[in-house]
């Protein structure tokens, strides 16, 4: 009898062949994902590209047969050209005040329109030297409530829509003032060039007056120092501005009436400090000796405060300004500080209006307030009365500036250069101090080279240095541009 031997596998043996066989089997796994995956990376990747190929096509065509009269004009910079100006003006004192107007208006440059309540009387000569003159309509449909203010308020308030109204081509900023209004006009196309005027812009500033600010508005553009609204904006606001004055009847004046307007419409002001209000009282010395760093566009009020130069009429101080107005507009009224170290001196230039010197040093954070020469728009001497910082006037009679007034202004083409003279016309009192006595200096002259492109770099004021010179009673200084590390110290 043969006994039969189970046919039982060694354990090990069978653990170590179905050890293998799954290591075989996940190998094979592998393969196929890493297979699959990059099979269909590759389809998609194929599929953006054909679908970049697709939308580029028809961008390469349309750029390609884009016909040249559908091309974007060539770029042309904001000029005087494009400026219309709208003036409110008083039939009552239209005789006195367009010869502020006369000042600064080019007829043959420029475009804008007077517009009075009434006929005036005109003169010969004044058709080629003015603006053309027209009658505003009638606005006696309009309420008006406020007991202490005049209704012509809304006339002179819908100046612009008037303009407006007229057709003017090629128009891309409409400027307002008043008939006492004075403008330095390359310097408000250089501020206007900053915008762009196919958007909705209301430019213009505030007034000196705090309290005035806290009655109108600090959003208020005043409208005797000028403001600006571009074109579009004034087509949205000659739309909506009747029904608009109809809910204010409340109001004081033109300027809140289209301030209010503003509001509604959503646009606020754009400030520039060189637009000019000037709501004080008496010598303006102060605040034109320390202009703020931005470009001068008006001057206002001029029938209040006093001639900008002593011992002349308002006109013919204005008349003297246009000299270094015409050299250097951009410079104009700027101020440079700097320090005569010998005579332990501090001198103050108003560019193209005054000088000043000072015994001993004065701080650049001082010299930079302006004095308070004026009184406030409620004829009180209340420094609080200012939305900016002011220093008050010596008392010391040694430390009274001693100023020097413009008299001459010439400007040399070999040179590129400008000569400015400044004399003293007022005496000062005797002072008992030790030092050198700015009285022997009879005549100051400033040499500077007009920067037409000052506007176009970061503020800055320019920094003056004293030469040296051999003209007995005779200051000389150079005023430019700040060189590299040149700080206002002594």
């Amino acid at each position: 009898m043969s006994t039969m031997k189970p046919n039982f596998k060694d354990p090990d043996h069978l653990y170590a062949s179905w050890s293998f066989s799954k290591l075989m089997a996940f190998f094979f796994l592998l393969i196929s994902i890493s297979y699959l995956f990059y099979s269909l990376r590759f389809v998609s990747h194929s599929y953006d590209c054909d679908q970049n190929q697709t939308l580029h096509i028809p961008v390469t065509h349309h750029v390609s047969n884009t016909p040249s009269e559908e091309e974007s004009p060539p770029f042309e910079e904001t000029s005087i050209s494009h400026v219309v100006f709208g003036i409110g003006a008083s039939a009552k004192l239209w005789k006195q005040r367009k010869e502020y107007i006369k000042l600064w208006w080019r007829p043959n440059e420029m475009r804008g329109v007077v517009w009075l309540e009434q006929k005036v009387k005109t003169e010969p000569g004044d058709e080629s030297s003015l603006p053309p003159l027209r009658i505003s309509k009638d606005t006696s449909r309009f309420k008006y409530k406020n007991p202490k203010g005049h209704r012509s308020a809304i006339r002179i308030s819908r100046i612009v829509s008037e303009t407006l109204r007229l057709g003017m081509k090629g128009v891309r900023w409409f400027v307002m003032g008043d008939d006492d209004t004075v403008f330095v006009t390359e310097n408000l196309v250089r501020v206007l060039q900053k915008y762009d005027h196919n958007q909705f812009y209301y430019i213009g500033s505030s007034s000196e007056s705090h309290l005035q600010n806290i009655y109108f508005s600090y959003n208020m553009a005043y409208g005797g120092g000028g403001f600006a609204i571009s074109y579009p904006l004034a087509v949205a606001l000659e739309k909506m501005q009747d029904g608009c004055i109809q809910r204010y009847p409340g109001l004081y004046g033109s300027d809140d009436r289209i301030q209010a307007c503003m509001a509604e419409l959503g646009v606020p002001l754009t400030k520039e400090k060189g637009f000019h209000q000037f709501d004080v009282y008496g010598n303006l010395f102060g605040l034109l000796a320390a202009h703020p760093v931005a470009p001068l566009v008006s001057l206002h009020h001029l029938d209040v405060v006093e001639p900008i130069f002593p011992n002349v009429s308002r006109v013919q101080a204005l008349k003297r300004l246009n000299g270094p107005m015409k050299l250097d507009p951009a410079g104009l009224m700027q101020q440079s500080i700097c320090y005569d170290k010998t005579r332990i001196w501090t001198i103050s230039v108003s560019w193209g209006y005054a000088v000043q010197i000072f015994r001993g040093i004065f701080s650049a954070r001082e010299m930079e307030m302006p004095a308070r020469t004026f009184l406030n728009w409620y004829k009180r001497a209340d420094y609080t009365a200012y939305p900016f910082n002011t220093r008050p006037v010596s008392r010391h009679v040694c430390q009274k500036p001693f100023v020097y007034y413009l008299s001459d202004a010439m400007y040399d083409k070999g040179a590129n250069e400008t000569a400015s003279q400044y004399i003293r016309v007022q005496p000062n009192p005797d002072c008992k101090w030790k030092m050198e006595d700015p009285t022997q200096i009879k005549v100051v002259e400033v040499y500077k080279k007009p920067d037409p492109h000052l506007w176009d770099k970061a503020p800055r004021r320019n920094c003056c240095r004293i030469q040296p010179t051999k003209k007995k009673g005779t200051l000389v200084i150079d005023v430019g541009e700040c060189r590299e590390d040149e700080v206002v110290e002594l």
